[in-house]
């Protein structure tokens, strides 16, 4: 069972950034938009089958997504896993079908996520999975990962799925994460992992305190 964390923010607070000091030959990316990296990343180069050692992949397919977690290249060489714009993957379904009837769609849509979360937590052990997710507030002021549609909603509560989910902060240019839930989101992570409230918002860094508390070696 993989270790899963997510990442909650609106865009522009620094969720894609915070992947600026992870080893990219030991990450791989997979983006559901294709867009330039918000920091110099000439290291960063495309994944695929005649380039296994590449570091982004872009694709909205959650079928495309669930392959790629189960494949033997990725989980042999790849330590990392960030799944980035997650809430995208539903919406860019949502308008490719937006002119079909009835409220099977949703189902499916929910299903397909569903089958992304499983499947990244079916990786082995040592693999760490990071979903980039935007944020909105819902009825009840509280701050919750952006779905498609009130039934998703009802049916379904993807932080449940995580023992660990950050918050992006932007105080006066500084860009961090929350560890702990302020009442009106869903932010959480184990008793004693982080030491502080608010930390930089770096994922290699979230990632050596997550291998350090869980005694994971990152060489592997």
């Amino acid at each position: 069972m993989s270790i899963m964390t997510l990442i909650l923010g609106e865009s522009g607070t620094g969720k894609t950034t915070a992947l600026r000091n992870l080893d990219p030959s030991q990450t791989l990316l997979i983006r559901s938009i294709a867009k330039p990296l918000p920091f110099r990343s000439s290291n960063w180069l495309p994944f695929g089958k005649e380039t296994p050692n590449g570091s982004v992949y872009t694709t909205d397919k959650s079928d495309t997504i669930c392959k790629l977690l189960n494949s033997q290249t990725v989980q042999e060489n790849k330590q990392i896993i960030v799944l980035d714009d997650v809430q995208y993957i539903m919406a860019n379904e949502f308008f490719t079908r937006s002119h079909e009837k009835g409220y099977e769609k949703y189902a499916e849509m929910g299903r397909n996520l569903f089958n992304i979360i499983n499947t990244a937590q079916a990786m082995p052990d040592h693999i760490r999975v990071y979903f980039l997710w935007h944020t909105e507030t819902d009825q009840f002021g509280k701050v919750k990962t952006k779905t498609i549609g009130k039934m998703l909603d009802e049916k379904y509560t993807p932080e449940g799925a995580f023992t660990i989910c950050l918050r992006t902060r932007v105080t006066q240019g500084v860009y961090q994460f929350s560890t702990q839930n302020d009442g009106a989101d869903t932010v959480k992570s184990p008793m004693g992992m982080f030491e502080n409230l608010l930390i930089d918002n770096d994922l290699n860094a979230v990632d050596a305190t997550i291998c350090d508390y869980y005694g994971i070696n990152q060489q592997e």
